[in-house]
């Protein structure tokens, strides 16, 4: 990657989306593990994020699967992820611990702001709160992190470190 606009673009938009990828994955994992239903939480979660454009008529249960909710709900987690990952993009360190605690505190406190903060103007986030969403808000901070410092330790042209 050269140096420039156009590679931290890249960077980031990599960091958002393997973030997204990587802290779902994580939070179904946590899902199964804890013994509920991974799909009936994915898609009640999905049917959440998609109230966010197509109104609460989505909400209802049952929480069976809809393309067009899926698909929307998609579209709004990965272009928020991308938009999360270039606000970490500053805090960025050539230390990988250093990078791991403040993409871990970046994560706790968008849990905070999405899933406390934002339910005053989306209450149905609330029924997301929990350890297991707590978990994968860290997981995501720490993925968005993990790809900068990867990318600055393979080109040193990339985005630079602090």
């Amino acid at each position: 990657m050269g140096a420039g606009k156009n590679s931290k673009a890249v960077v980031v938009a990599l960091a958002g989306v393997a973030a997204g990828v990587v802290s779902t994955f994580a939070q179904l994992l946590l899902w199964l593990v804890s013994g509920t239903d991974p799909l009936a939480l994915l898609l009640r979660d999905s049917r959440l994020t998609a109230a966010l454009v197509m109104g609460e008529s989505v909400l209802p249960p049952p929480a069976a699967f809809d393309p067009m909710v899926m698909l929307v709900a998609t579209v709004i987690h990965f272009l928020l992820s991308v938009v999360y990952a270039a606000m970490l993009l500053p805090l960025r360190r050539s230390n990988l611990e250093l990078s791991q605690l403040i993409g871990a505190g970046f994560g706790a406190a968008l849990y905070a702001v999405n899933l406390h903060g934002f339910t005053l103007l989306f209450p149905w986030f609330a029924a997301a709160r929990g350890g297991i969403t707590l978990t994968a808000h860290l997981v995501f901070g720490m993925t968005v992190m993990l790809v900068y410092w990867y990318c600055a330790s393979r080109d040193r042209s990339g985005v630079p470190t602090a």
